[in-house]
């Protein structure tokens, strides 16, 4: 599909955005990409495939509720200007 300068200046005006005559051609380059991918999308195959209005509707995977230090402090404080064994050091702000 192929968009029109006019078209292209009419999609402007309802996006209130302001187009010079020079942009046109980037701009229709940008929409007829776009276009392209929705005509992509329409040639998936969704039959059976109920529509998803939101996540609430989902289900999270439930994992075990453990406590756990992660196991990795040289790689936690790897990155620490300051460390005290398996602590980050920081200066005493409160006298």
């Amino acid at each position: 599909m192929s968009l029109e300068p006019a078209t292209i200046r009419r999609i402007a005006a309802l996006a209130r955005l302001r187009v010079e005559d020079a942009e046109l051609p980037v701009l229709a380059a940008e929409l007829n990409g776009i276009l392209g991918w929705i005509e992509q999308l329409n040639e998936v195959n969704v039959d059976g495939i109920e529509p998803l209005t939101g996540a609430a509707q989902m289900a999270l995977k439930m994992r075990e509720d453990v406590v756990t230090d992660g196991g990795y402090p040289d790689k936690v404080l790897a990155n620490a200007p300051e460390r005290a064994g398996d602590f980050y050091a920081v200066p005493k702000v409160v006298e």
